[in-house]
């Protein structure tokens, strides 16, 4: 099983690396949705009344900002080959303690480090029972996707809690001094520098692609297999719960069913953006782009009037399409693979 294990590791590996730097960079799923946005963006601005106005560009970072946020950690929780579908439950409860710690009282800044220490505990709960346990994921985090709801609703019931401070309220929704970008890109910028460093150049980040090539691989080189995906599972949590506290603040309210269903939008824009379901591989440079791509689409098909369910029937059609095409080009691959060793053979006989 080690032998059979290692050898698929480097088979895919050597795979990845087998073609000239120009094709391993340009001929992506990555490059193609980078091209594919460009295109979007470029149509929309020549035929999309309104789209190119400044404060387009405003209300889109700030509609798919959680959506960038919750990416980051998706993503490397998918590489693994493990998945996180709580994570839009998380915001909602987040969204919660925040406003209702602020509701009894508290300082603003104690309900959001509650918050927090919520995402924390809730994603620590996920790893626990993925890597200690040893339960799979999906079943998991469908649980606990239905628990963090339920906790969020049963808190607050079918009230709301509005009264936060508008310095807070306001600064969600400023922008940066001389621009139409709203503040919040800063420390989702901060958070993607960081997240590129830890999976590109560090041995944590190559750990991380080795568990969804192999597991076994990963553990006979070195790796702390459980160890990695539980720091992913509590990464997912708390950038979760920062999600839902900016989430609160930009509308002004705390409910229990706020963010229901962005788990789906955070896994269609990794899937989209090149992350293999079945892990070992992705770029975080294309989960950004998919979530620009996705609300690009969407801004554009809102100003040209067209209703919300058309958009999530396009968005699910590209969605779609980006793993046919994706399932076709690794089959065309395979092909040639076995054809070539034939096609060499008969040329020496």
């Amino acid at each position: 099983m080690t032998t059979t294990a290692t050898t698929t590791t480097t088979n895919r590996v050597t795979r990845d690396f087998d073609k000239p730097l120009w094709r391993r960079v340009l001929l992506t799923r990555e490059s193609a949705i980078v091209g594919l946005l460009i295109v979007v963006v470029a149509f929309s601005m020549m035929t999309v009344r309104g789209f190119a106005q400044p404060i387009t560009l405003n209300y889109l970072l700030l509609d798919i900002a959680p959506i960038l946020l919750i990416a980051l950690p998706m993503a490397l929780v998918m590489i693994t080959g493990e998945i996180d579908l709580s994570v839009g439950s998380m915001v909602g409860l987040a969204s919660v303690v925040t406003g209702g710690a602020v509701h009894i009282g508290l300082p603003i800044e104690v309900a959001m480090l509650l918050a927090l220490a919520v995402g924390v505990v809730g994603g620590a709960f996920n790893g626990f029972l993925v890597t200690v346990v040893g339960l799979p994921s999906l079943a998991v985090t469908i649980g606990t996707l239905a628990l963090f709801r339920g906790l969020a609703v049963g808190i607050l019931g079918t009230t709301a809690v509005t009264d936060f401070p508008e310095t807070w309220t306001a600064l969600a929704k400023a922008k940066i001094a001389g621009t139409t970008i709203p503040y919040i890109m800063v420390p989702f910028l901060i958070l993607l520098v960081v997240f590129v460093i830890m999976l590109h150049f560090t041995p944590f980040g190559r750990g991380i692609f080795a568990i969804g090539q192999s597991k076994d691989a990963a553990r006979f080189s070195g790796v702390n297999v459980e160890r990695t995906k539980f720091i992913l599972f509590v990464l997912a949590g708390v950038i979760s719960a920062f999600a839902g506290i900016y989430y609160t603040l930009r509308f002004g309210s705390a409910r229990g069913d706020n963010a229901t269903g962005l788990e789906l939008q955070v896994i269609a824009a990794v899937v989209l953006g090149g992350v293999s379901v079945f892990g070992g591989r992705g770029q975080l440079y294309g989960v950004v782009a998919a979530v620009l791509l996705i609300g690009v689409l969407s801004s554009s098909l809102r100003l040209a009037n067209i209703t919300s369910d058309v958009i999530m029937v396009i968005t699910g059609v590209l969605l779609i399409l980006s793993v046919v095409g994706a399932s076709a080009l690794n089959w065309l691959q395979s092909r040639r693979r076995r054809i070539n060793p034939l096609q060499v053979a008969a040329t020496t006989a």
